[in-house]
């Protein structure tokens, strides 16, 4: 007797059992996002003094994605200095952490460069001096020190100037320095506070091009300060609006403008509407006449 089929209609093979779902969800055809390079939780400073002190700040949540541009603007007093200092290593939080790559941060180390607003420069150092000075501490040897020192000077334009001693430079030529120096000690991020703060506008417009240069050949992650919202605007793949009495972040505004920019970009539409946007965020905060912090545990 020959064994009945399958009934009319329907498959003669099993149906596959269903794929199981992610542990993170179900499966939308679209990769989940990288974590995070720099992550603040919670973070807080508070510093402690006779009338009970100040928190300069509360509670500040932001990530970094690695390879990001972000810029940190905001009035005077709203802790984007001392955010940076956090994320260096250099000042300690009161309450709350920043991780990098998932690692607690807690003392300076070699995978973050800080560049300040002054040079910050040994004086008694050529050129190349400073821009070996990391790597030597760090026992390169001489001649990649050479090698990784030379082409960070090139990136900058002074090797006509690499036996040059720092008092005989402008101060346009000197902040290149710290700059190429920052970069050559190959940090996984760069901490820049306000570093063209103390240039003439013309020279500061042509180094915040000269560094959009290197970050689109290096694209390392900077977190970067400043009070300049033109200079925010022009560098930042996002912008980071701190509001003050205590830190803490107002607005984030994306910026989508495309790159690589140049002069011409800060004459378009997007750039005067996006400028107005961020200066507005700054400039149009509810003023608050006394500190009110977060009370923070003994």
């Amino acid at each position: 007797m020959t064994p009945a089929g399958p009934p009319p209609g329907s498959s003669a093979e099993p149906l596959p059992e269903p794929l199981p779902e992610p542990l993170n969800g179900p499966l939308t055809g679209t990769p989940a996002p990288p974590p995070p390079l720099i992550s603040f939780r919670d973070t807080t400073r508070h510093f402690p003094g006779p009338d009970g002190g100040f928190t300069a700040l509360d509670g500040v949540d932001l990530d970094v994605a690695e390879g990001e541009f972000t810029v940190l603007v905001g009035p005077s007093g709203c802790g984007k200095s001392t955010l940076l200092g956090i994320a260096a290593g250099l000042v300690e939080p009161s309450r709350g952490e920043v991780r990098l790559d998932g690692r607690p941060v807690r003392r300076p180390g070699p995978d973050r460069g800080m560049v300040f607003q002054q040079y910050a420069l040994f004086p008694w150092l050529t050129v190349r001096g400073n821009v070996e000075f990391g790597l030597r501490t760090a026992r390169v040897p001489r001649a990649e020190r050479r090698r990784r020192a030379a082409h960070f000077i090139d990136l900058v334009g002074l090797t006509d100037f690499a036996d040059a001693l720092p008092k005989t430079l402008s101060g346009g030529m000197r902040q290149r320095c710290a700059i190429a120096r920052a970069y050559a000690a190959d940090p996984r991020v760069l901490l820049m506070d306000e570093p063209f703060g103390a240039l003439d506008s013309l020279t500061r417009s042509r180094l915040q091009e000269q560094l959009l240069e290197m970050w689109e050949r290096e694209r390392r992650t900077v977190l970067f300060v400043t009070h300049d919202v033109d200079e925010a605007v022009f560098l930042a793949d996002r912008v980071i609006v701190m509001a003050a009495r205590p830190g803490r972040i107002h607005r984030t505004v994306d910026i989508g403008l495309p790159r690589p920019r140049t002069a011409a970009t800060r004459l378009t539409d997007s750039f005067t509407a996006l400028r107005t946007e961020i200066w507005r965020a700054v400039h149009e905060q509810e003023p608050r006449t006394t500190p009110t912090p977060t009370p923070l545990e003994p």
